[in-house]
Formats: structure tokens, sequence, C-alpha cells
């Protein structure tokens, strides 16, 4: 070993904490976490929050929303699944996985440093029992964060919550999607009811709140297909679950580029997109999905969209023995995340 390297180390770090960064952005890092003292918060105790994020259950209280720039809500409402329930107790799941952030080391971001952000708690339904009231209640409450200037980030629930979503953030411009899943979503009303995860997408562009030709959806799979006509024929871009490996993250992510361009996109990921080896603890699993490398590989690379929120929904914890679906989640959710801190702190200093 080389002594003179080894008595380097020694005398740089041989006394130094575990606080004690020398490389100018890993202190900045850690300036966020450590106390003067050199402690940080322990990740097992206190209430859990998305990201251990500041919790503001009032802020909603306020028309501004106490001055926010990122939310994060959760959706905990099932009652428009067609398979198995439990996604009601998707956003406890996410809110508690503890091994999340602060730093994204690809983006090499810290993005609650980037804005003022905040758990502002759950939409406030009137009803656990109606369907329709639960989608006026998400509807209301989100169109409050889009008069507020309040970018959401939202845990589900099923993915029906998502058209309600689009219907508040696109009122006043159709917004283009980047759409991570292994269905469409846009299929027609089932036995009487238009509010149920398979459909919302078709919804939302038949409301006009969402442009179907800035949208492109990927992992699609399973059996389903027949029920996903809308998608072709309204021109959205379909990326099949067994084309992913072939194309790669590099050619996905020019295509989405191409299709989106410029104007606002949301992002919502439906953790079906992933394979049951990574994502078991969903209502509706297809094998043949992404990995969870290849998703975070596609969602990094949407950086510098002009993302104006996202979600990510159907985490069912009782089919998550692991919690690997909940862990894989609350990445996700961070990487939105960072894609709306990025877009946020540009914007400040144009």
């Amino acid at each position: 070993m080389d002594e003179t390297k080894l008595e380097m180390l020694r005398k740089k770090y041989g006394a130094a904490s575990g606080s004690e960064m020398f490389d100018p952005e890993f202190q900045a890092v850690a300036a966020t976490q450590f106390s003067t003292d050199g402690r940080r918060s322990k990740p097992y105790s206190g209430v859990p929050t998305f990201l251990g994020l500041p919790y503001h259950p009032d802020a909603s209280s306020s028309d501004d929303f106490g001055g926010l720039d990122v939310a994060v809500v959760g959706v905990p409402m099932d009652l428009g699944v067609t398979n198995r329930s439990g996604s009601r107790f998707g956003p406890r799941a996410v809110r508690e996985m503890e091994r999340i952030g602060p730093y994204e080391h690809v983006l090499k971001r810290v993005p609650a440093s980037l804005c003022k952000a905040a758990d502002i708690g759950d939409v406030p339904f009137r009803s656990r029992f109606s369907l329709e009231k639960s989608h006026e209640d998400i509807q209301a409450f989100y169109g409050r964060l889009a008069q507020a200037g309040v970018v959401p980030l939202s845990v589900g629930g099923d993915h029906s919550i998502s058209y309600s979503i689009l219907k508040a953030l696109g009122e006043k411009q159709p917004v283009g999607m980047v759409h991570f899943d292994a269905h469409c979503d846009t299929s027609g009303e089932y036995e009487g009811a238009k509010f149920h995860h398979g459909g919302p997408f078709r919804l939302a562009v038949l409301d006009g709140v969402l442009d179907p030709e800035r949208c492109v959806q990927i992992g699609i799979r399973g059996s389903s297909e027949y029920l996903w006509e809308f998608s072709k024929d309204s021109g959205m871009t379909v990326i099949h679950g067994e084309d992913v490996p072939k194309l790669g993250t590099e050619a996905i992510l020019e295509t989405v580029r191409k299709v989106i361009g410029t104007g606002p996109v949301y992002v919502s990921f439906d953790v079906d997109c992933l394979d049951p080896a990574f994502a078991p603890g969903t209502g509706t699993p297809e094998i043949g999905g992404l990995t969870t490398r290849e998703a975070l590989e596609l969602l990094r690379g949407l950086d510098g969209l002009n993302v104006i929120g996202g979600d990510v929904v159907e985490v069912a914890p009782q089919y998550d023995a692991t919690t690997n679906t909940a862990h894989a989640a609350a990445q996700v959710l961070f990487e939105i995340f960072n894609l709306v801190a990025g877009n946020l702190d540009a914007s400040q200093k144009k």
C-alpha cells in the first residue's frame, strides 16, 4: 500500500466525524441533514411523512396553501378497482418508507432544498362509500392547488384518481402525459360506473383536459389489450412492455421528448408497470413488466420537461410482504419530485 497516500487519508479522515464532508456538493447535502452537533433525525421515529418533509395538514386552510411550491397529497380511495382492493392504504405505506433521498445522485439534486415543499396530508373525503362524491372532492381539492400555483405530488389510491386530478390541472390548458402502466386505462363505462381505474384517461381526453397526441404510455401488456383501442384511435403513443428492453431507454426517451415537446406534462405511475417480481403489492399485477432500474432510468430521463405534477398509484400493502412495492413507489415519487424541483429551480434562475 502507498504509505504516502495512507498518511494523507489518515490526516484528512482520521479525526473526521460522519457529518464532516470535504466535497462542496456533499457538504451542501450534509448541511440539510445534520444538526450543528452532528446529529441527524432517526428514520424510524416520529410521525412519518414522505421524505421526512414538514407536515402541514393545515396548509389547505389558506388559499395560498401557506406559500408552498410543492405539496405531497395522499388520496386514500380505492372504490374504483376492478380486481383486488387495498390501495386506500397506499399513501400510508409510501410515507413509511424511510430509505428515500434526500440526494438524487444521478441528477445531483436535493429537491427539498430547491423549493418550499411539505406533506399536507390527505384529500378530505366526505364519504368513504361514494365513488362519485370522492371524485368531486378530489377535483375540488386539486382545483384549489392549481389556483394557488402549487405543484401536487400525489399518492393513491386507485388509478381513477388521476382523472379528477387532470380535470383540475388541465382546466385552463390541456396537458400532455407520460404514463407508466401495465394497462392503458382508456376503456369506457362499466356497469353504470365511469369512475373506475380502467378508464381515467379516456374521460380526461373527452373532457378536453388531456391532449392524446402528447401522451406516451409505457409498459403496456397483458390480456386486456382489446380494451385499449381508444389509445390508438385518439393518437396516444403506446410502448408495450415487451418492447422496452428491445428499444432501450435512450430510444424510448427520444420518443417521449419528441411527443411531449415543451408544453405542460403530467407524470402518472401505476406500480403495476413494474414486474411483480419488483412490485407484487398491487391490485392487477401483470408479468413481463419493467425492472425498477429501467423505470428509474426513464424517469430521470424526463428531466427538463415541463412537469406540472405527478402521481404514484395502486400500492396495495396487504399484498406487499417485503414492502418492496411501497419502497419502489416512494422512490418513484422522489424521482418525480426531482423533476418538479429542477423545473422550479430553473425557472427561478431565469
